[in-house]
């Protein structure tokens, strides 16, 4: 059995190029970029010698075999670890919005699918789409239809979106945004299910979906009292 996780690599832009062709050696082509900004204190930064820096946050589909390859790779030759450096780390995946999109996600990564999640039991789950850009008011209206309270977006371009078209048998942008929600575990097959027939990949949208479990939260008593 195999497990799937979603790594996110957060690293100096300025190493973009060399990670992209780190992943490309391994064979992980299909990944969604966002920018966004360090905020390290002046203290720490004086006392490692930095400047503030701006990041690249990287998201991709892996295996736990491709995790390991990919790990090692990011630990010798990129030098993750050097303070300033950057930081990956993956988070298991629960459930993902049909077979299509699990091949294209992972990209010919071997997989074997377990039966469930290793997460059991849990009360809310991050439910992730991602989908060409201008679509998310559809995306959210066709969520909350099915119990979810709302979302955050970001603005993100996806590499390897010429694959998509073997897999998915239609051809995506680059441009993408990408919603998080935050939704009870009970409603998830539900929310994903709208989020598919509305705005799925028969739709200008394209979107995919995936979730995560989610093991605590805060902020959320009003939905918990319901």
């Amino acid at each position: 059995m195999s497990t799937l996780y979603m790594m996110m690599a957060i690293t100096k832009r300025s190493i973009q190029n060399r990670l992209k062709e780190l992943y490309k050696r391994n064979g992980l082509e299909v990944t969604f970029m966002t920018l966004a900004r360090g905020t390290a204190s002046n203290e720490i930064l004086d006392c490692f010698g930095l400047e503030a820096t701006e990041k690249l946050i990287r998201f991709s589909v892996v295996t736990d075999r491709m995790w390991r390859n990919v790990k090692a790779d990011l630990e010798q030759q990129i030098r993750i670890d050097v303070p300033g450096t950057g930081i990956a780390f993956v988070v298991p995946l629960s459930s993902i919005g049909g077979r299509n999109v699990l091949e294209f996600l992972t990209d010919g990564q071997a997989f074997e699918k377990e039966e469930e999640s290793v997460m059991k039991n849990t009360v809310y789950e991050l439910i992730v789409v991602i989908s060409n850009y201008g679509h998310m008011e559809e995306i959210m209206e066709a969520a909350r239809e099915k119990g979810a309270g709302g979302g955050t977006v970001i603005h993100a371009k996806g590499t390897g979106m010429e694959k998509a078209e073997k897999f998915l048998g239609v051809s995506i942008v680059d441009e993408k945004e990408i919603a998080f929600i935050v939704a009870k575990a009970a409603d998830k097959n539900a929310i994903m299910k709208s989020i598919m027939d509305k705005a799925g990949l028969g739709s200008p949208a394209r979107a995919v979906v995936f979730s995560m479990p989610v093991t605590d939260t805060a902020g959320l008593r009003l939905q918990e009292v319901q």
